[in-house]
């Protein structure tokens, strides 16, 4: 069972960190569901003991089987337990956004992921502020 994070639920996180314990050969999925392009998703993770891999893939929706899901940013083994990992991209086409922490490659240890999400809207320069001559 997933249930996709919405854009407004992301903004209401404020600056605190969310927690998320992935087990020892498993991995965890953050969802996030976007109606709208040109938003940007931005996120800071890191994780305790140890490493961590991270993945973003884009799915066109939930009935899109995984095979068919797009990788936008390849499984990357992130040293996140030696400094802050952070990142963020573009939406491009309304969809879900999976955020994946995979400890897949670890047969023992269960990691903690400490991590914060924002998503921001484009600053379009409308030129209302500029001065009549």
């Amino acid at each position: 069972l997933k249930i996709p994070l919405k854009v407004d639920e992301i903004r209401e996180f404020g600056d605190h960190n969310r927690e998320l314990f992935v087990k020892a050969s498993c991995y965890s999925l953050i969802p996030i569901g976007v109606e709208e392009c040109g938003l940007t998703i931005s996120w800071i993770f890191s994780s305790d003991p140890k490493s961590i891999s991270f993945s973003v893939v884009y799915q066109e929706s939930e009935e899109t089987p995984y095979e068919q899901c797009k990788v936008l940013i390849p499984l990357t083994r992130c040293n996140s337990h030696k400094e802050t990992i952070q990142g963020q991209l573009k939406v491009r086409n309304p969809g879900l956004y999976l955020l994946i922490f995979d400890n897949s490659f670890s047969r023992f240890t269960s990691k903690k992921v400490l991590y914060h999400l924002t998503v921001e809207k484009p600053i379009i320069y409308d030129g209302s502020d500029v001065s009549e001559l």
